[in-house]
């Protein structure tokens, strides 16, 4: 008498019918199914033995069943993603999710080289110069109004040139006379120190130094001979046609000073009334 060869559920026999093994116990198909194979997590049918069973984070489901939730694309060979529980082919997921191009109108695909300024996202190729149409990469550049500039484009075009070497003012710079500097330009006519930030004056439209304009233009003290400017709130005294410093008005002879006193010219000299008397 032969030996029986029963399904382990079931107890039917298994001569001549399909069975599969598992964990070395066979298993007649139905009871195998039933037994082991997964639902699928669209159509909640048994996935059997036979279908082509696709996995992606603990749920399964049958071949025909893995599709995008938008399009009803098959996703068995597609590259998707996962959005809030939904399938989504590349392709709706970009149209839905991703950001466009402001320049070209067209999804900007992730993964791709984008570049994003003040809340709009460009393809890399597409963020160009308004007026060169080149692109403008990682370079720096210049916003005006609605449009983008390279930095050469903008100098050419909009940016203020300086008055002394007529190249374009981009940033700072110093105006006199109603007319940009940059700041290095900006400088004594005399010894060309730079004048921004520094207390200067003019003679017939040129600036100077107060040291320079003093000892270009400045009346001389007869005293020590140093220029007299006035500058600070220095003050000083005339006389006929000679000027002092306040602190080099002094008699001649004693040295006493004669800030709001009388005095007594005396050739090149100016003395005190004591002085005076004692001649």
């Amino acid at each position: 008498m032969s030996e029986r060869f029963d399904c382990d559920n079931c107890k039917e026999s298994l001569y001549g019918r399909k069975y599969i093994l598992s964990e070395d116990s066979p298993y007649c198909i139905p009871c195998y199914d039933t037994l082991f194979a997964n639902t699928c997590d669209e159509c909640k049918e048994l996935i059997g033995h036979e279908a082509r069973e696709l996995f992606y984070e603990d749920r399964h489901y049958h071949e025909h069943c893995f599709r995008c939730y938008r399009c009803d694309r098959s996703l068995a060979d597609e590259p998707f993603t996962c959005q809030e529980e939904e399938l989504l082919c590349n392709d709706c997921y970009c149209s839905e999710f991703s950001s466009k191009c402001i320049a070209c109108d067209k999804v900007v695909m992730p993964g791709t080289r984008k570049l994003e300024y003040n809340g709009s996202t460009w393809h890399e190729g597409c963020f160009t110069c308004h007026t060169c149409e080149q692109p403008i990469g990682s370079k720096a550049f210049v916003p005006d109004k609605s449009e983008i500039y390279c930095v050469p484009c903008y100098e050419n075009h909009f940016a203020p040139r300086c008055f002394r070497c007529k190249k374009a003012l981009t940033k700072g710079g110093v105006t006199y006379h109603d007319e940009p500097y940059h700041k290095e330009c900006f400088v004594c006519n005399g010894c060309k120190t730079q004048l921004a930030g520094q207390q200067f004056t003019s003679r017939e439209d040129s600036p100077y130094c107060l040291k320079c304009f003093g000892n270009l233009y400045a009346k001389k003290c007869a005293a020590c001979a140093k220029p007299i400017t006035g500058f600070g709130g220095g003050k000083y005294i005339s006389f006929e046609d000679r000027q002092w410093h306040q602190s080099c008005f002094t008699c001649s002879r004693c040295s006493a000073s004669l800030v709001g006193k009388g005095f007594f010219p005396e050739k090149d000299d100016i003395l005190c009334r004591e002085c005076n008397s004692d001649l």
